[in-house]
């Protein structure tokens, strides 16, 4: 079992686990950092350049920036062009995509081991060499103003984007990652290259990887790649040093309280009961995710129990955390008929007051401890899911906890501690969120 904090100039071995499991991390001379993981016996890997740029990371001229500028990087680069970069890939049966986040942007691959140098090639070209092109940024301009559309018409969407601006209102953590239809149309592509000038240089920069590799041919295929950009020659002035990681503090805005209400054209309606959570750094975080099983992470939750198989409420309900470098939020989702909502609302509440009020029983605490470490193992077990926890670990922890070290922090939370989380939720401010038809 181990939690090894990570030096943010170091380079050697994270972790050994044993059986050829490996750990291994090296900055660059220009501050790019390379982290893998070795799987014995896969022959997949897959690889992810993440950007330490998020949506929350904009100014408000440019909400929803960081996400135009993830769809642009597929558009063309100084070697590829889009088709180029999508037969790749086809080819070879990999797949290639990105996801902006609120705090990081990862484009990442999957691809059989002997094509690990032809990733890496297209994705260096990605991420240092884009064309944004005018041309291509008009035609993409319209595919995401589609995007914004379907996703306002989704109720469940929009009640979980609602949740975060009621709890972190005027936040950039509140905003949406897409931004808005009138700040997408305003956006030039003067705006976009000074918006990737500032964020997508060496410092920001992360490469993880797991899966059948070797470290020390990635490093050397990513140099290479770095070099044939520029990435790497001195005289282009770039930081030497990677990019501090963010502050783990912060203090809430006031958030709102007050029931908010919003119609859609749609049969269901979709609520949300929540409030303030957590941060990604927290030490009660492992409570949190206990807690949040027993209450709404399954079919054996209290949730799910109430509100569907005994009161036929709704058919999907579940609670959840959101956290952040220095802040979260906690959230209770239900869709059910309109006529319904009030009492749901009321349920979510009630099962929140009467964990904390009563407790868990301890069927209830060795249950959630072996649904979670069970998810953990075999969530796992995949190439991809492993690069990214590598990529969380480097970006925002500057923690690496190995697998048995995560299930010992999930079983080893107690009844007393599940129970001091739900009163923490509990006695805190809570807002309340209706998404549906208008029925006045």
């Amino acid at each position: 079992m181990a939690t090894i904090d990570i030096d943010p100039q170091y380079s050697g071995v994270i972790y050994n686990g044993g059986g050829g499991n490996l750990v291994e991390r090296t900055v660059l001379d220009n501050g790019v950092r390379i982290l893998t993981e070795v799987m014995p016996g896969q022959k997949a890997v897959s690889i992810g350049f993440w950007i330490g740029v998020g949506s929350r990371d904009e100014q408000p001229s440019g909400y929803g920036s960081t996400h135009f500028l993830e769809h642009l990087l597929f558009k063309g680069s100084a070697n590829y062009t889009g088709w180029d970069i999508s037969e790749a890939f086809d080819r070879v049966g990999g797949d290639v995509n990105a996801a902006t986040a609120k705090e990081s942007t990862c484009y990442h691959a999957r691809v059989i081991n002997t094509n690990l140098a032809m990733a890496v090639d297209i994705l260096t070209d990605m991420v240092t060499a884009p064309l944004l092109e005018s041309e291509q940024m008009d035609t993409e301009r319209g595919v995401i103003l589609e995007e914004l559309a379907v996703d306002s018409d989704d109720p469940a969407y929009v009640v979980h984007e609602s949740l975060a601006e009621q709890v972190l209102p005027g936040h950039p953590l509140g905003r949406s990652i897409g931004g808005t239809p009138e700040v997408i149309n305003s956006i030039s592509r003067e705006d976009m290259v000074s918006h990737y000038n500032r964020w997508y240089r060496p410092e920001q920069l992360v490469i993880t990887a797991a899966g059948g590799l070797d470290h020390k041919e990635l490093v050397q295929t990513v140099s290479a790649a770095l070099s044939r950009s520029g990435w790497m020659s001195p005289e282009s002035n770039l930081i030497q040093t990677p990019a501090p990681r963010r502050d783990h503090h912060a203090e809430f805005p006031v958030m709102n309280t007050e029931r908010l209400t919003l119609t859609r054209p749609v049969e269901q309606t979709a609520v949300m009961v929540g409030g303030r959570g957590l941060n990604t750094v927290d030490p009660r975080r492992f409570a949190m995710t206990v807690m949040n099983v027993i209450l709404g992470g399954g079919m054996t939750s209290r949730l799910f129990q109430e509100i569907r198989e005994r009161r036929g409420l709704a058919y999907s309900t579940y609670s959840f955390a959101a956290s952040y470098s220095d802040l979260g939020y906690f959230g209770m989702y239900a869709g059910c008929h309109p006529a319904k909502a009030d009492e749901v609302i009321e349920v979510m509440s009630t099962e929140l007051d009467t964990l904390a009020q009563k407790g868990v029983t301890a069927d209830e605490l060795e249950r959630a401890h072996g649904q979670i470490a069970g998810n953990v193992v075999l969530g796992l077990e995949n190439t991809e899911a492993r690069m990214s926890r590598l990529g969380r670990a480097e970006l925002v922890t500057g923690q690496y906890i190995d697998l048995d070290g995560s299930v010992a922090r999930i079983t080893g939370v107690s009844a007393d501690e599940v129970v001091g989380m739900a009163r923490l939720l509990a006695d805190s401010p809570r807002t309340q969120i209706s998404v549906g038809p208008d029925n006045r």
